[in-house]
């Protein structure tokens, strides 16, 4: 059994980002910290830690920081804990793995949830491809668009995110377009290299890839990308609505769209806390998503 003690000298060095202000914060020498970090990685059999500066936490220190956030937030629950920081004013850590388009639009509503504590730690990945970060145990909730749980896991449906295709009226004018075949060779906006959303909907309407790329990892920076008539691109509802009743934006193909499914992924062992979060989230979403 891991010693916690091991644990909260990971979870120290990685929050404070170093060994001195760890040491200051377990009230501890230094020294102690650097030997505890040791202990641990002899345990498991592998570093928990790279040793930069601030350090950061290996895919396995992770795993063992998640599992902690865990167990410190059913000790809060159920008010057993022997250490004073997770008594009920403790502030919760919750690691997550979610898409930009989510965080963007409904996602912060459903996280303010009201006399609850939490420090959120986001890894803004594409939906399809989140998940694994859940698998790996890297995080304590994960939204993405599988409906397949992990072993250890439960899943709960949250709605779908509905994305048009949309342009500026100057990059419409510019480039001609008057219907989905015309838009093989114009120059589209794809987040990363993992986001379908664009060229399955080409697919689906015209039976081609785009063939002229703009990568933009960022929402808004896709958004304003649009905006400037840079590309066309699939954005959700949600998130252009203004843009397309002041004409900035303009719906391509009306009556046309995608909706893309999304999924709060859970560990079987959720505290009671994140219990609270995940039923708020799916009512936040219920009200956003279609």
């Amino acid at each position: 059994m891991i010693d916690y003690n091991l644990l909260r000298a990971l979870e120290a060095v990685v929050s404070n980002r170093g060994f001195e202000r760890a040491a200051q914060k377990l009230f501890i020498t230094q020294s102690a910290v650097s030997r505890r970090i040791r202990q641990l990685e002899e345990y498991i059999g592998e570093p928990v830690i790279v040793r930069t500066q601030p350090p950061v936490a290996t895919s396995a220190g992770q795993r063992l920081l998640t599992h902690l956030q865990q167990v410190l937030q059913l000790e809060a629950a159920l008010g057993v804990a022997s250490d004073p920081l997770t008594t009920s004013d403790r502030i919760l850590s919750v690691r997550m793995a979610i898409n930009a388009d989510s965080l963007a639009t409904w996602l912060p509503r459903a996280l303010a949830l009201p006399d609850y504590h939490f420090s959120f730690d986001f890894l803004v990945e594409d939906q399809s491809v989140s998940l694994k970060r859940m698998k790996q145990g890297e995080v304590m909730v994960c939204i993405c668009s599988s409906a397949e749980a992990v072993n250890g896991g439960k899943v709960t449906y949250l709605g779908a995110l509905r994305y048009r295709a949309v342009a500026s009226p100057e990059f419409i004018e510019q480039y001609n377009i008057n219907q989905v075949a015309d838009l093989r060779y114009a120059p589209c906006l794809v987040f990363d290299h993992n986001d379908r959303t664009q060229h399955d909907f080409l697919l689906q309407h015209a039976k081609f890839d785009p063939e002229y790329i703009h990568w933009c990892p960022s929402s808004e920076g896709f958004n304003q990308a649009m905006l400037a008539g840079l590309g066309y691109g699939m954005l959700p509802e949600l998130q252009i609505a203004n843009s397309i009743d002041t004409g900035k934006l303009v719906d391509l193909f009306p009556g046309e769209y995608m909706d893309i499914p999304l999924f709060w992924h859970y560990w079987q062992t959720e505290s009671p806390y994140l219990k609270a979060l995940r039923i708020h989230a799916v009512e936040t979403a219920q009200k956003f998503l279609v």
